[in-house]
């Protein structure tokens, strides 16, 4: 049996794209697949060091990534017409050097952030601490994401929306690319194939089946947000558009790399789809 190690983040679109293979709907009969659960920015920080076989990365990552990663082509998660918020104490007016916590160095919010807000004071630390914070004065300001965009404090206010910040740097209509997967380019070629073949089926039958799975996954407190919530949630990040993506977010992800060559991220432009693992190895190799 070959181990295989795929790691993502604890919020709930993650879980839910994944478990169908943790449960044991989909998997392949000589593989073990197992998983590891950490916060996005840490999984950015092992991407950088070649850690896991499979890990969930921000799409502003990839370019510093690209050498040793591929991306991959299914559970994705992109923003159309929304995305993470900029959020303050209410009635509070934010300086132009206002400090702020943020989520990690090299998240798509971070770096959108950072274009549109130069001389902000940034503190990063876990996503789960930043609403806290906020609240008891230790930051002017938070970037929220994942599940915390719908079940923030009232005592909150958003200030501005991610969404908001894209669409002037884009100049389109494209959907926010916030995050996917990434496969380690050292594994045979044959094998990398299949692995992407499971995960995308993992993606499909999690959409086939989203009311069983998200039953199981509350049952087993799998998930830090009730069920009307997940159902919610889900719709946003782990949606149709999660299976594979589709010409529009290929668009939109070049269109990120674009925005941060332009201003400084990355050394090189680069397409994403000039990385993608070459199925079409698979059919040759058959033919």
């Amino acid at each position: 049996m070959k181990n295989i190690t795929i790691a993502h983040s604890p919020d709930a679109d993650d879980v839910f794209m994944y478990y169908s293979i943790k449960f044991g709907w989909i998997g392949l009969d000589d593989v073990n697949f197992s998983n590891i659960s950490k916060d996005i920015q840490t999984l950015n920080e092992d991407a950088l060091r070649g850690i896991h076989d499979i890990v969930a990365i921000s799409f502003a990552l990839f370019p510093l990534i690209r050498n040793e990663y591929a991306p991959i082509r299914t559970a994705v998660s992109f923003g159309y017409g929304y995305g993470p918020k900029l959020i303050k104490k209410k009635g509070a007016k934010l300086k132009r050097a206002f400090k702020v916590a943020l989520s990690g160095k090299h998240t798509t919010n971070a770096m959108l952030f950072k274009i549109a807000y130069p001389d902000a004071k940034i503190v990063y630390m876990n996503f789960l601490q930043i609403e806290d914070a906020v609240k008891n004065g230790e930051v002017d300001a938070g970037v929220l994401i994942h599940e915390s965009i719908l079940t923030f404090d009232d005592t909150l206010e958003v200030e501005r929306e991610v969404w908001d910040i894209w669409l002037e740097l884009a100049q389109d209509n494209l959907p926010l690319p916030l995050g996917g997967m990434a496969i380690r380019r050292s594994l045979p070629l044959n094998r990398a194939i299949s692995y992407e073949k499971v995960l995308t089926k993992a993606v499909k039958v999690a959409r086939e089946h989203k009311h069983r799975l998200s039953s199981m996954l509350l049952e087993r407190d799998l998930v830090r947000i009730d069920a009307k919530t997940l159902d919610k949630y889900l719709e946003l990040y782990a949606n149709d558009k999660s299976v594979a993506m589709d010409k529009q977010q290929y668009n939109a992800v070049d269109k990120l790399f674009e925005i941060g060559y332009n201003h400084g991220f990355y050394d090189a432009p680069i397409k994403i789809e000039d990385y993608l693992i070459p199925i079409e190895y698979e059919d040759l190799r058959n033919s």
